[in-house]
């Protein structure tokens, strides 16, 4: 048997539209937490654009908030350059009991939003 696999809004978004970055620390701002299923495994795919007029450091806060084993540290957001991808479909899944947490935290409050989508997959 095939598995099954379909787009996801990230769980931190409203109907499917960008995710402003609000924390400056961690925890981060929320932009995705998977289901409980061990099986059911979601590949986040998380874009970044930066408002601002200077370039913005974003960190990935993927599954936890221990550095460094859970922490992306992106090279610094370029301003006014559009879409940047950010993370390209590292899967992350629940640990059977709980979801695990996406987060980010930027340089500044409220200059950059993040886009995303999560194709999931279940067998």
């Amino acid at each position: 048997m095939a598995n099954a696999t379909s787009i996801v809004i990230p769980s931190g978004s409203t109907q499917g539209k960008g995710i402003k970055i609000v924390a400056t620390s961690t925890p981060g701002t929320t932009i995705h937490t998977t289901g409980v299923s061990s099986t059911t495994v979601d590949r986040l795919y998380i874009f970044g654009v930066n408002s601002d007029t200077v370039d913005r450091n974003v960190t990935i806060e993927f599954g936890g908030t221990t550095s460094p084993d859970n922490v992306i540290q992106t090279f610094p957001l370029p301003f006014k350059q559009g879409l940047v991808l950010l993370v390209d479909g590292l899967p992350l899944l629940g640990n059977s009991s709980v979801g695990l947490t996406v987060a980010a935290f930027a340089s500044a409050t409220n200059v950059v939003v993040i886009y995303a989508y999560i194709l999931r997959v279940v067998p």
